[in-house]
């Protein structure tokens, strides 16, 4: 079995980075509108933008949080595809991958 512990703690810290701006975006969500009508339009269009960066930061935490759990479970490193091992520098440049890069094609 492969030691995965270093991307472990890749992972762990892209999830509280991830974390961190997420909770971030909330709190900017959460504030209160200016009193200015035209700042409000403003203010929602950047809302609206927010929440779609929010939305792939969210989606990105997921697939941390799977690919944390396969670490846990023994399963990281095997493509869900064909049951052969994920290639280290592929995992290494896209940690949250499931397949390996014949299957991802």
């Amino acid at each position: 079995m492969t030691d995965y512990s270093d991307l472990a703690a890749k992972l762990r810290a892209r999830l509280a980075e991830l974390t961190e701006r997420s909770d971030e975006i909330g709190d900017d969500l959460r504030g209160p509108l200016d009193a200015d009508y035209a700042e409000q339009a403003v203010d929602l269009a950047d809302d609206e933008a927010l929440e779609g960066v929010d939305e792939v930061l969210r989606a990105e935490a997921r697939q941390i949080g799977f690919a944390l759990t396969r670490i846990d479970n023994g399963t990281y490193g095997t493509c869900t595809n064909c049951g052969e091992r994920i290639a280290l520098a592929r995992l290494e440049a896209e940690p949250a991958a499931t397949r390996c890069i014949k299957c991802a094609d």
